[in-house]
């Protein structure tokens, strides 16, 4: 812990936490807790992770008591769908080409800028009660989605998706977003380009998203290999996997953000161990059990050639919640049954993946996913103090099998207090809720028989 009280300087800080518990990297990026500490934030920024004793008479702008509660690195939800929470529960027990073709397609051809942005400030009042600090966002207005980013205080990875249907205008539009969107809400916003996935944008359209990104020092974040039944369409009409299809037109040679992958094949791996550009993949596990999957994330396997996996919950209209406190629980048991060995994924490992490896996956390691002087101060504080988390013999294992969302009590993003003892303050949820359900019975219309695309893998 740094630094000792005589090192403290004088002046006030921004915002003191004491007397939690706080998780902590090591060098070797191992987990770790310090008790009875503090977190001194100034300008946005962790300046000490210290002991309770050397702050307590180090003056602050605002003091926050955590006593018996736990600090972590704010949750990062590395690939969703924000606005999709407006059609969470219209689509259910419907295997993944119905679910797409029937109802949410058709569905999204009614969108307005309107409905996206009611959405996305939903979405953001959940993640943000969840212990949510940053969304990796995929979908369309999103200009939309920055503007509600902006307001509510929640950084965000954010990307205009389009497909090759659209013609040349679409990836012109998502750059144009990229592009003006770049450093956004005081830094909060970063962007990207967003290509829907192989099996909607072509080789054209995928090559040319990848010189873009190259011209632009852009990230690129899309869908592939997102099941197993996408893969082998892709093999028996293509003759390469939708990941070869990713080494064949430039995107792995930029960095990209792949989400789910569950279709990855034992070929994929060493294309992927040998991209040149920062790859990282997103897993939802939810959505895949859902739509029963026969595969998930290999997440082991990309372990051992050095590719991040992030958590995520995809779109709330398939995975029906943004909870990435569920994701990593339901990572860490999926991992022990898929790989037949209990020793994968330890509760120490999944907290990995929900804190620094997600920031990875999204291109922020530099300055988020751990409370360490320099960082942003993106934390969460955890109320372990009910029922279903006591007693604590491993903490760990509490917070990964046994807390849930709703035990986070205080939100933080860059120092500012999003929610404090779980009273959201930058949102009106009731009257988000109220608004968005006079919007529904237009939105869900699909006697036009319309649809934005066609799924078929």
């Amino acid at each position: 812990m740094t630094p000792s009280p005589a090192e403290a300087p004088a002046d006030p800080a921004d915002l003191i936490i004491t007397g939690c518990t706080v998780l902590v990297h090591d060098e070797q990026e191992r987990i770790g807790f310090e008790e009875n500490a503090a977190i001194v934030v100034r300008g946005g920024v962790v300046e000490a992770v210290t002991t309770a004793d050397a702050v307590r008479d180090r003056p602050a702008v605002e003091r926050l008591d955590a006593s018996g509660q736990v600090a972590l690195p704010g949750l990062v939800n590395c690939h969703t769908h924000a606005p999709m929470v407006a059609l969470r529960g219209v689509a259910e027990d419907l295997p993944t080409e119905e679910w797409f073709n029937d109802v949410v397609w058709p569905v999204e051809s009614n969108l307005t800028e309107k409905d996206v942005e009611l959405g996305a400030r939903l979405a953001c009042a959940e993640m943000i009660r969840g212990g949510v600090t940053c969304f990796a966002d995929h979908y369309f207005s999103m200009d939309a989605v920055a503007a509600v980013v902006e307001q509510c205080g929640i950084r965000a990875h954010l990307g205009e998706a389009y497909f090759s249907s659209q013609g040349p205008q679409g990836r012109q539009k998502s750059l144009e977003f990229a592009l003006r969107h770049r450093g956004g809400a005081g830094g909060r916003i970063t962007t990207a380009l967003a290509p829907h996935a192989p099996y909607t944008v072509d080789d054209t359209d995928l090559a040319a998203t990848a010189e873009l990104a190259r011209d632009h020092g852009l990230p690129v974040h899309l869908h592939a290999s997102e099941n197993r039944d996408q893969a082998e369409t892709s093999l028996a009409r293509h003759g390469v996997t939708p990941i070869e299809v990713l080494k064949r037109t430039g995107i792995l040679d930029v960095d990209v953000l792949i989400a789910h992958g569950t279709g990855i094949l034992d070929r994929d791996l060493p294309v992927l161990e040998q991209a040149s550009g920062h790859t990282a993949v997103a897993t939802a596990p939810r959505g895949y059990l859902k739509f029963a999957w026969p595969t998930t994330t290999p997440v082991r396997a990309l372990h051992d050639i050095g590719i991040p996996v992030g958590l995520a919950t995809d779109g709330a209209a398939s995975n029906n919640s943004l909870d990435v406190w569920e994701s990593m629980a339901l990572t860490a048991l999926i991992q022990k049954s898929t790989t037949s060995d209990p020793r994968w994924l330890t509760s120490r490992q999944a907290l990995h993946h929900a804190t620094l490896q997600s920031a990875r996956a999204v291109g922020l390691g530099d300055m988020a996913g751990s409370i360490a002087p320099g960082r942003r101060a993106d934390i969460i504080l955890v109320d372990l103090t009910g029922p279903h988390t006591q007693p604590v013999h491993d903490l760990a294992a509490t917070l990964v099998h046994s807390a849930r969302s709703s035990d986070v009590s205080t939100t933080i993003v860059d120092g500012r207090v999003l929610m404090r003892d779980r009273e959201l303050l930058t949102i009106d949820v009731p009257a988000v809720v109220r608004e968005l359900g006079e919007r529904m019975p237009a939105l869900l219309d699909r006697s036009h028989g319309r649809r934005i695309q066609e799924y078929d893998t």
